[in-house]
């Protein structure tokens, strides 16, 4: 058992990988879309390059969504508007007309007969205008429109001209007092009507909303069906009109009968293997390629989840709506990898996400090639990205990219643009806004997975910041000879292709750890008084190393990178403090060889070999009395072959070439630090 728990210990990191793999294995299958994948793949207007198609089983022909949105138009116009007649309306009108005849209609001016007739009459008009019906006057209908009034539980058709507008009420009453030969009585009837007439019939928004919505319902998505065995294509015919339509169809059909018969584990055990081979190359390339990413958990789960938010993002769009897959940032990813490790590994987990993505988007070979393409230009236009204007600049070709190559795939598919359609540029163009959004996306992803950035450092690199001030303060010859260092190691970076920006940050806070005793160290000596000579050399080694120690808590209490935290670290190796160590063995043979050594470990990278190079280089420079060519030639050679042969680059990915042009570069500078002149003859 306790054999299993070391076992399980020592593998931990390996079991993390393992369970990471299998987590985004099931993710990823989980996000594709559920449905088979079509084995033949089809474009508008190209040829069929497959052997002739025969229906493999009876199917109905999809309509297109061109033919579903005019059949839903033409049904929408011709709906009829649904009114209901209100009975209560008619009945307090006749109540408000006995009430107010009377009023307009005085007994004392017509005899008993007269008034009759015309009362008689009244009622009748009533009768007449009500029968019809009155509306609000309106100008949204024709008067040939067809309208349904509901009254009740009864239904009728009628024409919306039929209805007695209140702005024809006039002319309605002055019709029926000319046909009944009383227009000496228009002005009485007139004002009681208007008085007492108010509007019946009144439109109902629920119910045509509700009886439209029934009867879009009924509009079947098929028309017509293809028997099994019938022709549907002929190899070299030209994939267009009603056989585009038919292969749809048959695509649209095949993948949800395979997916919805006995075949799902199948499809998904499928889809498993091809995204666990792809994720298996991620894996097999940052083991081979990127050791240093590898064996950290942290960076291997940060690329795994872009890989996964890329996936999401894509999925969730093609779901909602397939016409927006472009507007789905997805530039973003190997820029954002590109920040933190390097450009090759972000177009390789660049290429492989889209290869995914082929399974879920139409069109999938001109998705592929198209979002390769863009990855590509943000790998080579992307530089310094800490400088605002590159990302701008940069997201600014992508777009113009994506334009370029879109047109040109729609004039292979379509043989002109007369038709082109200008939206999708606009896509494109929200495309490159939202990949803007890189910038504070690499501030969050540095909080959330403790990485480094080029922006990060750039902030560090402020001498004004307040580790660096307080070093200048307490240790200023400590303070300018990190400057010095950084100044070295940056132009030492540049030569050899490394990260200079990252050097120089190390560079700069290499040596913090002397604040705590920074007379002890001679850079910050101003008088004659030595501290050391009052020490045994264990003890001043044992301050001299102790730097290193202190540095590191000092850089883990301020919130330092561990990036730049392993320069610290790595600075000084496991070399030894040489001079303490000679003193001691003066005074006796015998001495314990590690209390002079520095714990280590060794420079494990081209950046941490370089700041050690160009420390060492450094800080023996200010040993030297009138240097000349020769004499800074020779101590550059002496210095770093001594750490050659002591393996302190054992486990630094350099190459003997690229010590060489950084030996180089080192003699170079110290040249123009101590001003050396050719001497001329007198």
């Amino acid at each position: 058992m306790k054999n299993f728990l070391d076992s399980i210990y020592k593998n931990q990191s390996l079991i993390y990988k393992g369970f990471l793999f299998i987590a985004t294995i099931v993710l990823v299958v989980y996000l594709f879309p559920k449905g088979g994948k079509f084995k033949y793949d089809f474009q508008k207007g190209k040829l069929w390059q497959y052997e002739t198609l025969y229906a493999p089983f009876d199917f109905a022909i999809y309509k297109t969504d061109e033919e579903l949105k005019n059949e839903k138009a033409a049904i929408t116009a011709n709906h009829p508007d649904y009114f209901r007649y209100d009975r209560t309306i008619r009945d307090a009108v006749y109540n408000s007309f006995v009430e107010k005849f009377p009023s307009y209609f005085l007994a004392e001016d017509f005899n008993g007969e007269t008034l009759n007739k015309i009362k008689s009459n009244a009622k009748e008009l009533l009768n007449r205008i009500y029968d019809k019906g009155v509306v609000q006057s309106s100008t949204d209908y024709k008067e040939d429109k067809v309208v349904n009034v509901v009254q009740g539980n009864e239904e009728k058709t009628v024409l919306y001209g039929s209805f007695i507008k209140l702005n024809q009420l006039e002319r309605t009453i002055n019709s029926y007092l000319s046909e009944k030969k009383l227009t000496d009585f228009r002005e009485s009837f007139s004002s009681l009507y208007f008085d007492i007439i108010q509007p019946n019939i009144f439109f109902d928004s629920d119910l045509t909303e509700k009886t439209l919505e029934r009867e879009l319902a009924k509009v079947t998505t098929t028309r017509g069906n293809i028997d099994k065995g019938k022709r549907i294509i002929a190899k070299g015919e030209v994939v267009e009109g009603e056989k585009y339509n038919v292969l749809n169809s048959l695509r649209n059909e095949y993948q949800s009968k395979l997916w919805n018969e006995n075949n799902y584990n199948w499809i998904v055990f499928g889809y498993t293997i091809l995204v666990g081979v792809t994720l298996f190359m991620l894996l097999l390339f940052l083991k081979k390629y990127r050791p240093e990413v590898f064996v950290n958990n942290n960076k291997v789960t940060f690329i795994f989840f872009n890989i996964l938010v890329m996936i999401f993002l894509t999925t969730t769009i093609v779901k909602f709506n397939v016409q927006y897959v472009y507007v789905v940032p997805l530039c973003i990813m190997p820029l954002i990898l590109k920040a933190f490790f390097d450009p090759r590994l972000g177009l390789f987990t660049h290429v492989l996400t889209v290869l995914l993505l082929g399974f879920i988007v139409p069109n999938s070979f001109e998705y592929v090639f198209l979002q390769t393409i863009a990855g590509i230009v943000t790998i080579q236009t992307i530089s310094e990205l800490h400088k605002r204007a590159n990302l701008f600049i940069s997201v600014g070709q992508i777009t113009l990219v994506y334009i370029i190559a879109y047109f040109a795939f729609y004039i292979i598919h379509e043989g002109n643009f007369d038709n082109i359609h200008w939206v999708t540029f606009g896509l494109f163009v929200l495309n490159g806004l939202a990949t803007l959004a890189a910038f504070p996306l690499i501030y969050i992803y540095e909080k959330l997975f403790s990485l480094v950035s080029d922006v990060s450092l750039l902030e560090l690199s402020d001498t004004n910041s307040r580790l660096l001030k307080e070093l200048s303060d307490k240790a200023p010859g400590t303070f300018h000879h990190s400057l010095q260092v950084a100044n070295l190691a940056e132009a030492a970076a540049n030569e050899i292709g490394a990260n200079s920006m990252l050097v120089r940050v190390g560079a700069l806070y290499h040596d913090i750890g002397k604040m705590n005793n920074p007379t002890y160290f001679t850079e910050n000596q101003t008088t004659s008084v030595n501290p050391h000579n009052e020490l045994s050399p264990e003890e001043s080694a044992k301050i001299i190393i102790n730097h290193v120690i202190e540095g590191i808590e000092m850089a883990k209490k301020n919130n330092l990178p561990d990036r730049v935290v392993d320069f610290i670290r790595t600075h000084h190796g496991t070399s030894l403090v040489y001079y303490f160590y000679r003193k001691a063995h003066e005074l006796e043979e015998q001495v314990n060889k590690e209390d002079f050594q520095y714990p280590g470990p060794i420079p494990f990278s081209k950046e941490t070999a370089i700041l050690m190079m160009s420390d060492s280089v450094e800080a023996a420079s200010k040993s030297l009395k009138n240097p000349t060519f020769t004499i800074i030639n020779d101590f550059v050679d002496k210095i770093i072959n001594k750490q050659i042969e002591e393996d302190q680059f054992l486990n630094a990915n350099i190459t003997f070439k690229e010590i060489q042009s950084i030996k180089k570069v080192l003699k170079q500078k110290l040249t123009n630090i101590y001003h050396l002149r050719v001497e001329y003859p007198e």
